[in-house]
């Protein structure tokens, strides 16, 4: 029962840092949200720390899911998800994945004009990257390719190139995402067309 227990709490650390990293949040913001310090959450994620509630139960309301996903509890027999969504610079996240670590789904959504004036950010991460458009018109710019995607189109990509999304229109636009370490890829290629309009990806 204590080898099972050190091994429970042994995947903790990884399974936080996966999370915020998915979630693209920093130590230092973290720490402002939960009252947590720095140096005990950089302990927590890195194994040094042993997980407490008094740790837990912050971490949990602040990415809005429940303590039993921050450490691995099994899942009853209820297989449905109960999305918690956030906000991400004006942009509405859903996460349809209940357990950090692995491929992740999420469904994004552009309110309109939300990227109107502003000009490309692009970023790049660790991981793999699967999206599908489900309603308007989506820029993205992936390296020195700047496109459109639109409804029913699909794009897959390294995530170590640099890439940014935004509404290609004044019209809002929703995409189906899924997430993956480096490595983990689904079996849908894109491919580049030209067209009068620029360049744009389109599934094989």
């Amino acid at each position: 029962m204590s080898d099972d227990l050190d091994a429970v709490l042994a995947a903790v650390g990884p399974r936080l840092r996966e999370l915020r990293r998915r979630r693209g949040v920093t130590l230092t913001v973290l720490s402002e949200t939960t009252g947590i310090p720095i140096s005990t959450l950089s302990r927590l994620e890195s194994g040094h720390r042993k997980p407490g509630l008094e740790l837990l139960l912050p971490l949990a309301r602040a990415y809005r899911v429940p303590v039993e996903e921050l450490i691995g509890a099994p899942a009853d027999l209820d297989p449905r998800v109960y999305p918690q969504p956030f906000t991400r610079n004006g942009m509405t996240v859903v996460p349809l994945t209940r357990k950090p670590g692995g491929l992740q789904a999420f469904k994004h959504i552009l309110p309109a004009g939300l990227t109107d004036g502003r000009g490309p950010d692009p970023r790049s991460h660790e991981g793999y990257h699967w999206l599908y458009v489900l309603s308007g018109r989506l820029r993205v710019v992936l390296g020195d390719k700047d496109f459109i995607l639109t409804e029913g189109e699909v794009a897959e990509f390294d995530t170590h190139l640099p890439h940014w999304f935004g509404n290609a229109d004044e019209h809002p636009v929703e995409f189906l995402s899924i997430l993956g370490p480096q490595g983990e890829r689904v079996h849908i290629k894109a491919r580049y067309r030209r067209r009068a309009a620029g360049i744009e990806a389109s599934a094989t």
